[in-house]
């Protein structure tokens, strides 16, 4: 595993471990005060708009990532590009692709798409 995967993988397995667990406090948790965040619903900064986002999911919402392409951009900043299955409980599972920057151990940029 090399030093950038090894950085995603940190702050990723937090995140789908707050995830699952439909803990929507603990995954904005894994955001930076000022991140802009843009799931399958309008955008959002900060950790209070994760948290709220992450709490109108339904209860038994897996996630299940597979990180593709990463890149160094400095000394502090990984950029990861992946694929992710949200999976749920009682309707089709939701595959989208997730392009994130980390800064640290904390998500500063998380923007998904469908293709």
């Amino acid at each position: 595993m090399n030093a950038e995967v090894a950085v995603l993988t940190t702050v990723l397995d937090r995140w789908k471990e707050a995830v699952d667990a439909h803990d929507p406090e603990r995954v904005a948790e894994n955001f930076t005060e000022d991140a802009i965040f843009q799931g399958l619903h309008p955008y959002t900064v900060g950790p209070k708009g994760v948290a709220e986002y992450y709490d109108s999911q339904p209860i038994g919402m897996t996630a299940t990532y597979t990180i593709q392409e990463t890149r160094r951009l400095s000394d502090n900043l990984v950029l990861g590009y992946l694929h992710v299955d949200f999976d749920f409980t009682d309707r089709p599972t939701v595959s989208v692709q997730l392009s994130l920057l980390v800064e640290g151990e904390k998500i500063r940029h998380y923007q998904v798409s469908r293709l």
